[in-house]
C-alpha cells in the first residue's frame, strides 16, 4: 500500500515518463503539502470509520436489548461502554495508515506510532472505566449486594487498571521495560504514600467496613464528630455519604468509621423494638405514705386497684405478725404514693398495644439529684420509624403527666420569673 501511494504521487512529477533530478527537487518541495493533505484525509477517514462502527455497533446492541428482558445491557449502554468500544476501530485504522501519511518522514513516523499507541492505551483505559461503572450499576441492582460498598470496589479496580496502563504508556514513550518503572516505585514509595494517603486509608477502611459488616448502604448511622444523623447513601473508597433527616448531605472520610466512634441503628431496626428510655422528675417533698383517703381514691383506678388491695392485705398481715399494727407510719411496712405510681406506670406500659412485652418493660427509680427523683420509663416499641415512634412516646408521657397528680405527686420544674412574681403578689 505504501509503495503504491508513493508511486502514485511521483507520477505527477514525471518528465517525459522519467523521474529526473529537477522533478525530484519539485517533488521534495511539495512533499509538505502532500503530507498535510494525507493527514487531513486520514483524520476525515478515521472520523467516518468511527461514526460507521459506532452506528453499526449501537444498532446491534439496541436490537439485542429490545429483545432481551435483562437489564445488564441497559446499564452498559447507559455508561457508554459500547461507544467506547467503537473508539478502537478508528484508532486501529489510524495506526495502519499512519505509515502512508509520513512515508517521506521516517523520523516523524517513529513518534507518530508512539502517539497512536498512547491513544490506543487511553482508549482502552476509557473502555475499562466505563465497563467498571456499568458493572457497578449491575451489581448494585442485585438485592444481595445492595448494601455492599460496590462503589469502593469499582474505584479500586479503576485505580489498579489505570496504574497498569499508565506504566505501559510510560514504557512506550521511553522505550523502557515496564519492570523498570515498577522497580522505581519502591524508590518513591514514601512520596506515593504521602500523596495517596487518604486513598490508601479509605481503601483499608472500605475493606474493613465490608469484611466486618460495620456499615451498609441504607443503614441509619449517627456520627457525632461530623454532626451526621441519617441514612447511608453511598460508600466509596474515600468517603461515605450520609443523608441527614433534614435532607442535608454529610460527607465523612471512610477511615473515620474505623478510627472514630459512631452509632449504627441497624441492630435496633432488625430487633423486636425501638428503645424508650425517658425519665419523669418527681419532687422529693411530694413523696409520702399513702393515707386512707388517698387509698380510697386510688382503688377506683382499674390498672392499680386490684394490686393495691392485694399489696395492702400482705402489708397488714406482716405488720400484725410483727407487732407494727397501728402507731407511727414509719413503723413497719407502708405503701407510698411514689411506689404505687411506679407500679401504675408499669401496668400502663404492659397494656399499651404499641409496647413489646417480650422485651424489657419497667419503671425504675434512679438516684435522686438536685432536680428531684428520676422515675425512668424503660421499654421497647414495636414501631421503629421516627415520627410514629415519637407520637407513641408523646402519648405515653402525656398520660403519665396527667395522672401523676392523682397520686398526690408533683413533678420538678425549675422556677421561672412568673413563679417569683406570683410570690410577690
Amino acid at each position: 500500500m505504501r509503495a503504491a501511494i508513493i508511486n502514485w504521487i511521483k507520477s505527477y512529477y514525471l518528465i517525459d515518463g522519467k523521474f529526473t533530478e529537477q522533478a525530484e527537487k519539485v517533488y521534495n518541495a511539495d512533499m509538505i503539502w502532500w503530507t498535510l493533505g494525507l493527514i487531513g484525509g486520514l483524520l476525515i477517514a478515521s472520523a467516518i470509520v468511527w461514526y460507521v462502527s459506532r452506528f453499526i455497533l449501537l444498532q446491534i446492541v439496541h436490537t439485542f436489548s429490545a429483545k432481551s428482558k435483562a437489564t445488564w445491557d441497559d446499564h452498559l449502554m447507559h455508561n457508554k461502554v459500547f461507544s467506547g468500544l467503537a473508539l478502537l476501530a478508528p484508532l486501529a485504522f489510524l495506526s495502519y495508515f499512519l505509515t502512508i501519511v509520513f512515508f517521506h518522514y521516517d523520523g516523524v513516523l517513529k513518534y507518530s506510532d508512539k502517539l497512536v499507541t498512547i491513544l490506543v492505551i487511553m482508549g482502552i483505559m476509557t473502555i475499562f472505566n466505563r465497563l467498571f461503572n456499568g458493572l457497578r450499576d449491575i451489581f448494585l441492582e442485585l438485592p444481595s449486594l445492595k448494601d455492599k460498598p460496590i462503589q469502593s470496589y469499582s474505584q479500586i479496580l479503576k485505580i489498579l487498571v489505570s496504574g497498569i496502563l499508565f506504566i505501559i504508556a510510560l514504557s512506550v514513550l521511553t522505550e523502557q521495560s515496564p519492570w523498570f518503572f515498577l522497580g522505581g516505585l519502591g524508590a518513591i514509595s514514601a512520596i506515593l504514600l504521602l500523596v495517596f494517603k487518604d486513598s490508601i486509608l479509605g481503601f483499608v477502611g472500605s475493606i474493613q467496613l465490608s469484611t466486618y459488616d460495620m456499615v451498609r448502604v441504607g443503614d441509619w448511622v449517627t456520627v457525632d464528630k461530623f454532626g451526621a444523623d441519617g441514612e447511608v447513601l453511598e460508600i466509596n473508597i474515600s468517603t461515605v455519604k450520609v443523608q441527614n433527616f433534614d435532607n442535608t448531605i454529610t460527607t465523612i472520610p471512610t477511615y473515620s468509621f474505623i478510627s472514630d466512634s459512631f452509632k449504627n441503628w441497624r441492630g435496633m431496626q432488625e430487633s423486636g423494638g425501638r428503645r424508650v428510655m425517658r425519665s419523669i422528675k418527681v419532687q422529693v417533698d411530694s413523696v409520702k405514705f399513702v393515707t386512707p383517703e388517698l387509698m380510697q381514691r386510688l382503688e377506683k383506678v382499674e390498672l392499680i386497684g386490684t394490686f393495691m388491695k392485694e399489696r395492702q392485705a400482705e402489708i397488714d398481715a406482716y405488720n400484725k405478725e410483727n407487732g407494727f399494727e397501728g402507731g407511727l407510719a414509719e413503723n413497719g411496712r407502708r405503701q407510698t404514693n411514689l411506689g404505687l405510681f411506679r407500679r401504675y406506670v408499669e401496668f400502663a406500659l404492659q397494656q399499651n398495644e404499641h409496647i413489646n412485652n417480650e422485651l424489657t418493660v419497667m419503671a425504675r427509680q434512679l438516684e435522686p439529684t438536685e432536680f428531684g427523683i428520676p422515675l425512668e420509663v424503660y421499654c421497647f416499641t414495636y414501631v421503629k420509624e421516627w415520627q410514629p415512634y415519637e407520637d407513641i412516646i408523646a402519648d405515653i408521657f402525656d398520660h403519665l403527666y396527667a395522672s401523676i397528680h392523682r397520686f398526690e405527686l408533683e413533678m420538678y420544674e425549675r422556677p421561672s420569673a412568673a413563679s417569683f412574681r406570683s410570690l410577690e403578689g
